[in-house]
């Protein structure tokens, strides 16, 4: 079933703006929510249009790496190579996840685009949407609109071939490219899967990251995404810088549109702050909790499996490992941690003592007043009135083991050209040295990229394969 969302049938008379005016309701929704209300009037600039428009490309020199050509689209191509990594990693049975082929590449894209969009989507009875695009006529003639390079065929197999189609062609602008969109509707996820094979060329040529993310919009369905963000003036993709906001970054992960990153919601002056409300298959951590602008919440830090989008003031990358110890069930004491922390927004590593009951209730130690009025004795010898988190673990969760080994190797993922050496995507390995302390025989570096990681692991060492240490940016 295919249903137009344009009505434009443009003359020669026609301009971008008009085209813009005369489309119908629901692409006017898709593109006011991502790029903002003044778009669908005068459209956006064409640099940060040019920035958004490629598909999914492979790395030649690592072939499970997408390539990101200019910043902007890492908020849908980092989550794409994240939940990537797990299919490859996890799910395929491939002799070496690092030099998969051709048909291996295709598979595990397209599987991982449908993965998305099924946890975009809110039930059993609603639909799948693909937003795809038609060849549209030029102003001046009667020749269809068409990337400058021919669409691959498959005597075409060469990635050096293909590669050239990822990025869209000049003529096509932000006007027109919109007054082309078409939305398919799927009811099923068979249909849904061969409908996404089928536009594998699509997903990987001139539109493809944008067309992936008009159909995680339309199939999770435009009120339901404004029901769940924060702010609705506020676009998806900044209109000036391009930077896709965390609402797109958590609708990718997770398929819910909220704002926030910590657990479940909060109350604040009377206002519903939605968070994250289960389990994440992939994580996210934020070089902006080190810097205690905000607070990752456990089902984004403690994903379902060992793979973390990283997110720095600008840039998306993904760090990784095979050793699901790492997302094992949480220890006891791991959960002490969270819970204490729950009683400590502001992470300042302690607890009032009034609160040192309530917390001994949700961890369903014995809490009763006599017991813990002389946990507090104990605790708090000094009587400061502060109950610290460390003699705290120390006293009711002594002499844990996480079940983590003593090293394991890890790898960085950072899709722009221009971070990677010799201007090539390729993994950056290491090998990593989660403590339960601070060690200063073992310290190495003091990078953006161990930041981040401290936030989930506060003592983590890291020994990188490569002169430089990877970059967040």
């Amino acid at each position: 079933m295919h249903a137009r969302l344009e009505t434009v049938q443009e003359g020669k008379s026609g301009t971008g703006t008009r085209e813009m005016s005369e489309l119908n309701r629901e692409v006017r929704e898709v593109v006011e929510l991502v790029w903002g209300k003044q778009s669908t009037g005068g459209g956006v600039s064409a640099p940060l249009f040019r920035r958004w428009t490629q598909g999914f490309v492979f790395s030649e020199t690592e072939r499970s790496a997408l390539e990101q050509f200019e910043g902007g689209p890492c908020a849908v191509i980092a989550p794409v190579q994240a939940f990537l990594l797990k299919n490859i990693l996890f799910n395929m049975e491939s002799s070496n996840w690092r030099d998969i082929s051709e048909e291996e590449q295709r598979t595990a894209l397209c599987s991982t685009l449908s993965e998305i969009l099924e946890s975009a989507c809110l039930g059993k009875t609603q639909n799948f949407c693909l937003a795809t695009w038609a060849r549209a006529k030029t102003t001046d003639d009667n020749t269809d609109i068409t990337d400058s390079h021919p669409e691959p065929e498959s005597s075409q197999p060469t990635d050096t071939q293909q590669q050239p189609t990822a990025l869209a062609a000049d003529e096509l602008g932000f006007e027109r490219f919109h007054s082309t969109v078409h939305k398919r509707t799927l009811k099923t996820v068979a249909e849904l899967k061969e409908a996404i094979l089928s536009l594998h060329d699509t997903w990987r040529n001139k539109f493809g990251v944008l067309l992936f993310l008009y159909s995680v919009i339309l199939t999770k369905g435009i009120e339901n995404i404004k029901n769940e963000i924060e702010d609705t003036s506020e676009p998806l993709i900044d209109p000036v810088y391009g930077h896709g906001s965390q609402s797109l970054i958590n609708l990718l992960v997770t398929g819910r549109a909220v704002s926030n990153v910590w657990d479940g919601d909060r109350e604040c002056s009377g206002m519903k702050l939605h968070g994250i409300h289960e389990q994440a298959s992939v994580g996210f951590l934020t070089l902006m909790e080190s810097l205690r602008y905000c607070k990752v919440g456990s089902f984004l830090k403690s994903p379902k499996f060992p793979i973390w989008i990283l997110g720095s003031e600008t840039h998306l990358s993904v760090f990784f490992t095979k050793e699901m110890s790492l997302v094992a069930p949480e220890s006891p004491s791991e959960q002490a941690r969270r819970v204490f922390q729950t009683f400590d927004p502001e992470d300042n590593g302690f607890i009032p003592d009034t609160l040192l009951e309530d917390v001994m209730k949700a961890l369903d130690l014995v809490s009763e007043p006599e017991y813990v009025n002389l946990m507090k004795n104990k605790l708090d010898p000094e009587g400061l009135g502060i109950i610290l988190l460390g003699p705290f673990l120390l006293e009711f969760f002594p002499d844990q083991d996480s079940g983590i080994p003593d090293s394991f190797p890890v790898y960085h993922y950072n899709g722009l050209k221009q971070s990677n050496h010799n201007e090539k995507v390729s993994y950056v390995e290491g090998t990593a040295l989660v403590l339960g302390f601070e060690d200063p025989m073992v310290r190495t570096d003091d990078t953006p990229v161990k930041r981040c990681l401290q936030t989930k692991w506060p003592y983590i060492e890291l020994l990188w394969t490569t002169e430089r240490s990877p970059s967040l940016n």
